[in-house]
């Protein structure tokens, strides 16, 4: 037997878990983690901002189903992953964070980028540790894991001081956890899950409501099943989009402000009663609605809103549950009164804003350019999409057809997502194409990833909305409205971030007529590299949520 130093002992046990990729920062104490890890054959994608670390490895987790790992050095470079570790949290989004310190020999002392990390970190993560002795590093990683992927998921920081990290073990000393990650799927109670039946099929307006709990749960075909049985019209949020394929005949999404606000029971599967659903309160919701609740996290059930049924228990199990109960007690190919409501509502808001998606004006109109996106990328392109008013209307206008295949701000609605979450997505997905749909101002916030992308040889496609500020200028003056400022801090200009681009190495075009929008996308798309199509929008055009495609 050897002897081991702390980082090399990191790093044999993220080997152990089956890690394939890290996303880090180089800096001290925590290279030689990062260099470990390579040895041992990870992949490494190195950044120019620890904040995109943490979002990459956000993304990877999402479209991967395996806990995203990043790692920084001290001091700032851990503060600066912050941002990116509270997005992931709020996301329920699975992350081991690798985060340098200052030794603890040198504790109290003022020592180098000597800052209370576990305590900066806490409020923003599942759970943070120290990590104090580094012959119990496997234990802590493997508590790290196991939190992360327990239940209701999220990111969990471990503090490395250097001193830990250098110190070497011996390795018969060292005692390696096994089987501490189980497996095993909570069912719902079979007494409320004849309850929840009974109220779906006696209701009138039925509904079903849900979220990133479905594709976590690996439940997207259960879920499909269920609503084929029954023929119960659906509505995901954001995160959950693409659980069943948007195109589905139960799918009204022009319709979801009216069938929130009218609909008697409604089902929430896998979805926190967040800002996300207007916390399931009236008005968006009825006050006489009767809600049925399902969540792995018993916390999450009647939060916000009561419910009448509430079951604990993993959606895809209690998915099958439902599906079985409710044999012979629905008629799904009976065209309801309700489905009928629905989809008359739908075909009237997608009416009002035909216009808008084949509009030849200049500046573009952003629902034009989210037209000529939709055509051009394939049913299983994972679209990342960044921004303000472009994510509205991209959201509002661009169906999903595939689990996994939607990623976005989330419900911190966390500008900047936009190129770090492409490189993570593509990076976990090589096999898919991966297109980021961005605004301008978004693109600023992470826009030198595309030189991490092109270092890394990443080939994502970015479309940048370039409306030539952060909001549409109507935005802008009614949020100023009263306080004698007009779009006070908004303008940009129209920036040649293309050319950008191009100086580092990738492909860049600069578009301003409609017609040249696919041509240059399709071009971007040939050329193999990261790519960044720059096409100036309309900057008085402003997103709704009832523009007529189902808005959230």
């Amino acid at each position: 037997m050897g002897i081991v130093r702390g980082e090399q002992v990191i790093a044999q046990c993220f080997k152990n878990e089956g890690a394939d990729t890290i996303f880090f920062m180089m800096g001290g104490p925590t290279s030689g983690t990062a260099g470990s890890c390579l040895k041992l054959g990870m992949k490494g994608i190195y950044v120019r901002h620890e904040q995109a670390a943490a979002m990459m490895a956000h993304a990877y987790s999402r479209v991967t189903g395996k806990p995203g790992i990043c790692i920084t050095p001290s001091g700032p470079g851990t503060a600066n992953a912050v941002t990116g570790l509270a997005n992931a949290w709020a996301d329920a989004a699975p992350i081991v964070a690798i985060g340098g310190s200052a030794p603890m020999r040198a504790t109290t002392l003022d020592a180098f980028q000597e800052m209370d990390q576990v305590a900066m970190m806490k409020p923003v993560v599942k759970a943070a540790y120290r990590v104090d002795i580094a012959s119990r590093i496997p234990e802590y990683v493997s508590l790290a894991f196991r939190e992360a992927m327990d239940g209701k998921k999220g990111p969990v920081y471990l503090d490395l001081p250097g001193d830990i990290l250098a110190a070497k073990v011996e390795e018969e000393k060292l005692y390696w956890p096994d089987n501490y990650r189980v497996e095993s799927r909570p069912a719902g109670d079979p007494a409320l899950v004849r309850h929840a039946i009974e109220l779906l099929a006696q209701a009138q307006r039925p509904l079903i409501v849900t979220c990133s709990g479905i594709l976590w749960s690996g439940a997207s075909e259960e879920l499909r099943r269920f609503i084929d049985a029954t023929g119960i019209p659906f509505y995901t949020t954001p995160q959950g989009r693409g659980a069943v394929p948007e195109d589905h005949w139960r799918a009204f999404p022009a319709a979801r402000s009216m069938a929130f606000r009218e609909a008697d029971v409604v089902l929430v599967l896998g979805a926190r009663a967040n800002s996300m659903l207007s916390f399931l309160r009236a008005p968006r919701f009825s006050p006489d609605a009767k809600f049925i609740n399902v969540n792995l996290d018993g916390k999450e059930i009647g939060h916000n809103r009561g419910v009448a049924v509430g079951i604990i228990g993993d959606a895809k199990l209690v998915l099958q549950q439902l599906t079985t109960e409710a044999a012979g007690k629905f008629n799904p190919q009976q065209e309801t009164t309700w489905a009928a409501q629905l989809a008359a509502k739908q075909h009237s808001n997608e009416e009002r804003s035909a216009s808008l998606l084949h509009s030849d004006k200049v500046p573009i109109h952003p629902l034009r350019l989210c037209r000529e996106v939709r055509e051009i990328i394939s049913r299983d392109t994972i679209l990342v999409v960044d921004g303000h008013e472009i994510l509205n209307f991209a959201r509002q206008s661009i169906p999903v057809y595939e689990a996994g295949a939607s990623l976005n701000a989330g419900p911190h609605g966390c500008m900047g997502i936009g190129i770090p979450f492409g490189i993570g997505a593509k990076v976990g997905r090589p096999d898919r194409p991966v297109v980021v749909l961005s605004g301008d101002g978004a693109f600023g916030w992470n826009g030198m990833e595309m030189d991490s992308a092109i270092r890394h040889n990443v080939p994502i496609v970015v479309v940048v909305s370039n409306n030539a500020g952060f909001t549409s200028r109507q935005t802008g003056r009614a949020t100023a409205s009263g306080m004698g400022v007009d779009n006070v801090g908004r303008e940009l200009g129209f920036q040649r971030y293309d050319k950008m681009v191009e100086a580092l190495g990738g492909y860049g075009e600069f578009v301003e007529k409609p017609d040249d929008i696919a041509p240059a996308i399709k071009r971007a798309i040939a050329s193999g590299k990261p790519a960044l199509v720059n096409v100036c929008t309309d900057p008085e055009a402003q997103a709704t949520t009832d523009m007529g495609f189902g808005g959230y």
